[in-house]
């Protein structure tokens, strides 16, 4: 089988042209994945890292993008299994070489793609930013090294607003990439729109307004998580609402021409790296136990529940530690469950705790919560009301 995809790699390595090279490392990037993953032994652990799952995971990926001729949908969703194989060794087999393979390729494969958090839904920041720490360190390979260091400005920041003009810029590589593909075009229009909701800059939402005014661009296909909200805002600038400048009212104008054609034949779709069978797990087991206090989600829950109750009975930052211990737990449950419905609302009830206390450390805690809420969950209800109200 590997010597199969090896020699199906050759194969579409001679057929492909100079601007496709991006594409040829994702495909030869498989069997070296395979290999490594092949030679390791399954986790016991709750989190299953089966190299045989997981090479199968790569495998699907392969074929589809194989059959569909690579378009951006399949590179995003081959990327996916990576990523997700990443995290796993990341979490159960640090010092395996299989490690270094994954946190190679993350690398490679995510420059390739223009990686963005602002962009990306594979709930993977943690690792991307992990693995270009790896390849600083490690790497020999000069090229690798500086796409290390372009994809540490997408993922390690202070301020999650820094991410906006490298959002639109990394968007825009894309689309170069993928002329009028529809989800590149999705993803540029993603990337401002989400630039203007992270930082009240109305170039962003006038970038995003002109996007979709576009005579090609595929009105009848917009992201699900937001797309009614540009719609909405369009309508709102076609209705004189104040704020609007007279460019986003002619562009929401002729966008909105467009939409109202449709009726109800537009259909909602975004895309995503991975189908929800691939995540690392969707909920996590009740006996499983997160962070430094080796809590599980309930336990989680209790404290969240306790240290609200000692602080009004005037405890203080005498506890302000274990709320700090509490958002690392929270954390440690996202990074292996980011897809677990109750990340999100615990994520802002640890925010408003660690608000109460004085210290440094919560402070830093707070806002790391914080960061987490707004760049990874941001159409969830709780980051929905802290972009709203930053």
């Amino acid at each position: 089988m590997i010597r199969g995809l090896r020699a199906r790699f050759r194969a579409l390595a001679r057929k492909c042209h100079p601007e496709e090279r991006a594409k040829r490392a994702s495909r030869r990037a498989a069997v070296t994945i395979a290999l490594a993953l092949l030679s390791l032994a399954p986790a016991n652990a709750a989190l299953v890292t089966d190299p045989t799952a997981l090479y199968q995971q790569l495998q699907a990926a392969y074929a589809k993008g194989t059959a569909h001729h690579w378009t951006y949908a399949d590179q995003a969703y081959y990327f996916g299994t990576i990523l997700a194989a990443g995290r796993a060794y990341s979490l159960q087999h640090p010092d395996d070489p299989a490690y270094a393979n994954l946190a190679n390729l993350t690398v490679q494969i995510g420059a390739a793609l223009h990686y963005n958090p602002l962009t990306n839904h594979d709930g993977a920041v943690w690792w991307v930013r992990e693995a270009c720490v790896y390849v600083q360190k490690n790497s020999t390979d000069p090229t690798l090294i500086a796409q290390a260091g372009q994809l540490l400005t997408r993922t390690d920041y202070d301020d999650p607003a820094q991410l906006a003009p490298y959002a639109d810029e990394d968007a825009s590589a894309l689309l170069k990439q993928y002329p009028r593909d529809t989800d590149a075009l999705n993803t540029l229009l993603e990337a401002d729109w989400r630039s203007w909701i992270l930082t009240k800059d109305t170039k962003w939402r006038a970038l995003a307004l002109q996007r979709v005014s576009q005579p090609y661009f595929p009105v009848a296909n917009l992201p699900t998580t937001f797309g009614e909200d540009v719609v909405t805002a369009a309508r709102s600038a076609k209705a004189n609402v104040p704020g609007y400048s007279d460019a986003e009212r002619a562009d929401a104008t002729a966008f909105l021409k467009r939409i109202d054609k449709l009726g109800k034949l537009r259909t909602i779709v975004s895309v995503k790296g991975q189908t929800h069978d691939a995540m690392l797990g969707s909920l996590a087991p009740a006996d499983e136990y997160f962070g430094p206090l080796q809590v599980s989600v309930l336990g989680m829950r209790n404290q969240l529940d306790r240290l609200n109750k000692m602080l009004d009975l005037g405890w203080g930052d005498r506890i302000s530690g274990d709320a700090v211990n509490l958002e690392i737990a929270i954390d440690d449950l996202h990074k292996v469950y980011p897809r677990d419905r109750d990340v999100p609302p615990m994520l802002a009830k640890v925010y408003a705790l660690l608000g109460r206390f004085g210290t440094a450390a919560a402070h830093d805690a707070a806002a790391q919560a914080k960061t987490m809420l707004i760049v990874e969950y941001p159409d969830t209800p709780q980051g929905r009301e802290f972009l709203q109200g930053s």
